[in-house]
């Protein structure tokens, strides 16, 4: 039996409604969470992904809203507080961008990109700070990729919309960590989710010379994720704090 160290508590994952973030949502209710589950479009996904944790004996809600727009982040929190009344659990997941080179680039691109996957995340802090600074307990877990410190083709803006994740996130961690609160950052290596068919890339092939190289054979899952967000949420992980965890199968590792 899975054991619900999480029961209780409230857990809002951004851009749940498929993918690493649907499985990361999952995981949670599964070990006791409530979960709210955001989406920016696909309400029909999502109210699937809360179907699915009430099927698993928690509380669930979905919540749309464009995270770009700090107006709509305090919006979804009043939704949220007037149902749950509060997040313990805050999962930067939601993440959008352009397949472009860095030169190809526009302000939109850039503006887009950085507002989405980064600044986000910071609205979204400062307004759950101060309710887990009174409950003396705050987990926040920021989602991020290799195309933060790797070139990757097609990847520009994301890739350092990524690297500002990953020093917010320490940022973060190192002012909140005396209030209760631990704020790490999950890498994940390349998991097969709708998100790649946007790059112009052989999406086979590369999914293919990937299983092969990492050293498990396989590549990562959604669920992999899931339970490494879990994890970072438990009291097991309390002395875990600014981290960004790598979970690749060990493809970094081989030359």
């Amino acid at each position: 039996m899975t054991e619900k160290f999480l029961a209780g508590k409230i857990a809002l994952v951004t851009g749940s409604s498929r993918g690493i973030g649907r499985s990361i949502a999952l995981t949670l209710a599964q070990r006791g969470a409530n979960v709210v589950v955001h989406c920016l479009r696909k309400q029909e996904a999502a109210t699937q992904v809360a179907a699915e944790i009430e099927s698993l004996g928690q509380k669930a809600m979905v919540v749309k809203a464009n995270l770009s727009d700090p107006a709509k982040i305090e919006t979804m929190f009043d939704t949220i507080e007037a149902q749950f009344g509060w997040c313990d659990i805050f999962v930067g997941n939601a993440a959008s961008g352009v397949p472009k080179n860095v030169l190809e680039l526009t302000d939109k691109h850039w503006d887009w990109t950085m507002d989405t996957n980064a600044r986000s995340i910071l609205h979204c802090a400062k307004r759950l700070a101060p309710h887990m600074k009174d409950m003396g307990w705050g987990r926040i877990v920021n989602i991020t990729s290799p195309g933060s410190h790797r070139t990757l083709p097609h990847y520009s803006a994301i890739g350092m919309s990524k690297a500002l994740v990953e020093s917010l996130t320490r940022y973060l961690a190192v002012e909140l960590a005396a209030k209760g609160i631990t704020v790490n950052a999950v890498s994940p290596g390349l998991v097969k989710t709708d998100a790649l068919s946007v790059f112009p890339i052989d999406l086979q092939e590369v999914i293919d010379f990937t299983a092969k190289r990492t050293p498990v054979g396989r590549l990562v899952t959604p669920e992999d994720v899931g339970q490494v967000v879990a994890f970072l949420c438990s009291e097991a992980a309390s002395m875990i704090i600014g981290q960004t965890i790598t979970v690749d199968g060990g493809y970094g590792v081989v030359l």
